[in-house]
């Protein structure tokens, strides 16, 4: 039977390139969409471009452009950098849609008609000057802790992270005035009300979930959750359809996560499914892939928000949270000059290898650091002198002595079923999001193979009994197949050579059973050799 899954990779904030941190944090959704797609699973894979809120405002004013081209530029290129890292997404969108905007307020109008929304004054620093209240990155002051110059989040000095309310000698970003202290009206997300709820569906994933994503959340309930304010102060943004409201748009952290839902609705409707049946399905499997730094937002935040509009709606079933990649033992700043995109990196070196390592070296349960001394490395170790020399020395002796023709011959029962147990234990350990270890399976498999290959011998067998040659050939033939399978959610371009090259079946997540001569269509190379010193 078809299972239902949803995978949804957190959607980046239009104000800047993706570094590899993010791409790091983000691959384990392409790895678990494409295994089950392979399954014959019904998937949705979603994710979007962030396309609102104060720091694209700010960014949009300093460079004389309106708020609008400032995330549709960085849209654009987010769309290319996950097109070259061969990201299968079934939507990549954005949160400036005219669908996802209607959505949205839709959400936002049943959360109020439920009664999780309620309006409370607040103070507020407003400029006089400029005759608006200003958001936290609107303010600029003094540090109360270190007495340095601080924004209205975060000091510049001691990187504390501070409430603008906190901050000494307030003055308007843009104009550099004083501020007053003003009443404002606002809208407030009953959080609270979900205590309760979230703590014992917490308590329901401590053996599912990654231990940060667990240790975070359970600190923000053990903290009591506090209501959040829903609506913010600003031009640029989401509507709020409640009257009396018409001067403020929906706070960023509502409307983004809603993407989740407002993404998944429109490919289901492209498919002409229902979305209500499907996010309301018991066996539902939802996979939410992101950084460290996102993690209360996908267990706290989006499961209170799911409830307040449906009870029936399904909770996240897994939480793939990441931990930091570093570079060169600092962390990535574009101020330090140490960030390398995605794209550099992609363009220089190819999608796989790039894919390879941010798996195989990746943050998944600790920060990393990447090194390129590392990354060449790993790469000639494994991808060169692993999977390379197993696909190569195969097909390229019989190049050499047979034109390519591959004779039939019978399959080595214990290769076969090690291949059987392969699928099963790689299939278990990506469902449960332990990526890193099902890619040191899928090896540990591709190393088994070129040990058969030395044992056997076929270079001495060829010369005085043909039958175990073709034999011996023939079961590295089938494991080359099933590799093939295999390393497809981690490595699709090197899969899809693969089949090229002895003409093979589309890729499945199953035992790929050959039974009849196969002819070699071509042979390349799969992996070239890098130098550190180039």
């Amino acid at each position: 039977m078809k299972r239902n899954v949803l995978i949804g990779g957190a959607w980046p904030y239009a104000n800047n390139s993706l570094h590899i941190g993010h791409i790091a944090g983000l691959i384990g959704g392409d790895i678990i969409a494409r295994y089950y797609r392979g399954c014959g699973d019904n998937v949705v894979y979603v994710s979007g471009t962030d396309s609102h809120g104060t720091p694209i405002t700010l960014r949009a004013k300093e460079e004389g452009l309106k708020p609008v081209v400032i995330a549709d530029r960085y849209h654009q290129e987010f769309i290319e950098t996950f097109n070259k890292i061969n990201f299968s997404y079934d939507l990549y969108t954005t949160t400036d849609t005219s669908y996802h905007r209607e959505k949205v307020m839709n959400y936002f109008s049943k959360i109020y008609q439920n009664g999780y929304l309620y309006e409370k004054e607040i103070d507020e620093a407003y400029c006089e000057t400029c005759k608006v209240f200003l958001a936290d990155r609107e303010i600029i002051g003094t540090c109360p802790i270190c007495q340095g110059k601080a924004k209205g989040d975060q000091c510049d000095n001691c990187l504390t992270s501070l409430d603008s309310k906190d901050i000494l000698n307030k003055r308007c970003n843009n104009c550099n005035n004083l501020t007053i202290s003003k009443v404002n009206k606002h809208l407030y997300f009953k959080l609270s009300a979900f205590q309760n709820v979230l703590t014992n569906y917490l308590y329901q994933h401590q053996n599912t979930w990654r231990k940060n994503a667990y240790n975070e959340s359970l600190k923000y309930l053990n903290m009591g959750l506090i209501d959040r304010c829903a609506t913010r102060q600003l031009e640029w943004g989401i509507d709020i359809p409640i009257k009396g409201y018409e001067d403020k748009k929906i706070y960023v952290w509502f409307e983004a996560v809603m993407g989740y839902l407002t993404a998944s609705q429109k490919v289901l409707e492209t498919q002409n499914k229902d979305f209500e049946k499907f996010i309301k399905d018991p066996s539902l499997i939802s996979y939410y892939v992101h950084g460290k730094d996102n993690i209360p937002f996908h267990t706290i935040i989006f499961p209170a928000l799911l409830q307040a509009i449906n009870v029936d709606y399904q909770l996240p079933t897994y939480i793939i949270s990441s931990e930091y990649v570093n570079m060169n033992d600092e962390k990535m700043s574009k101020s330090l000059g140490n960030l390398i995109t995605s794209n550099q990196l992609v363009d220089q070196y190819g999608a796989d290898p790039v894919r390879f390592a941010l798996i195989f070296n990746g943050p998944e349960k600790k920060d990393t650091n990447f090194k390129l001394e590392d990354f060449i490395t790993t790469h000639n170790k494994f991808l060169v002198g692993i999977l390379g020399n197993f696909i190569n020395r195969n097909l390229s002796y019989i190049n050499k002595k047979f034109e390519g023709k591959i004779a039939l011959g019978n399959i080595n029962p214990i290769i076969k079923n090690k291949t059987i147990e392969t699928y099963k234990e790689v299939g278990i350990l990506i469902e449960k999001g332990h990526l890193k270890n099902a890619l040191e399976k899928v090896f540990d498999y591709i190393i088994l193979g070129n040990k058969y290959y030395d044992e056997e011998e076929p270079w001495i067998k060829i010369k005085d009994n043909l039958k175990t040659f073709n034999d011996i050939t023939y079961t590295c033939i089938y494991m080359i197949a099933n590799i093939a399978n295999l390393i497809h959610p981690f490595l699709p371009d090197t899969s899809l050579k693969i089949k090229n090259m002895l003409t093979l079946k589309d890729y499945k997540w199953e035992e790929e059973e050959i039974n009849s001569s196969i002819n070699i269509k071509s042979l390349n190379i799969l992996f070239e050799r890098f130098e550190i010193e180039k």
